[in-house]
């Protein structure tokens, strides 16, 4: 009996070793990244009149890279904004906080530039984000969905290369 315990137990050990190799593996320290957010989103609006209304959000959701195990694979994003759309140009910002299940945070900031096209900025990152640089683009790949009054549902698909200290 002691036999068979000692050879489930080195048998234990060694599945836990080579899954702790698979978790430690790190990424790059440069390279590309794709992933999908889908989130909620609780929204506060004014709708002053057709061509003029705000609102202001806070929303979450998980990271999903492609591939599997990609850079912010599985980080929960959280976001919070204000924007306002004046005779269909929007403006506003967006700050967002990813944090990895190792406790690693980045703080990202969205603006609409000038062409209305939304500029995303890496503020600042703790732990493995710490000084890290992007650049990329975020596109909507789901439209929003309202599931009931001030609550919607949609996806985003974030593009681009990253860089860690």
């Amino acid at each position: 009996m002691s036999t068979l315990m000692s050879i489930v137990s080195v048998a234990a050990v060694l599945a836990a070793a080579s899954a702790g190799l698979a978790v430690a593996a790190d990424l790059p320290n440069e390279g590309n990244y794709d992933y999908q957010v889908c989130y909620t989103r609780n929204v506060t609006r004014i709708d002053f009149s057709g061509t003029h209304r705000g609102y202001s959000y806070e929303e979450s959701g998980t990271a999903v890279s492609n591939p599997p195990g990609g850079m912010f694979d599985a980080d929960t994003v959280r976001c919070v904004g204000a924007i306002a759309v004046f005779n269909g140009k929007r403006s506003g910002t967006s700050i967002c906080e990813g944090a990895a299940k190792d406790g690693a945070k980045r703080l990202t900031r969205f603006q609409y530039d000038a062409d209305n096209k939304l500029v995303r900025d890496e503020v600042a990152g703790t732990g493995k984000y710490e000084g890290m640089v992007t650049t990329g683009t975020v596109r909507e790949v789901v439209q929003p969905k309202e599931v009931k009054p001030g609550t919607t549902t949609f996806c985003n698909q974030a593009t681009g290369t990253y860089k860690l200290k």
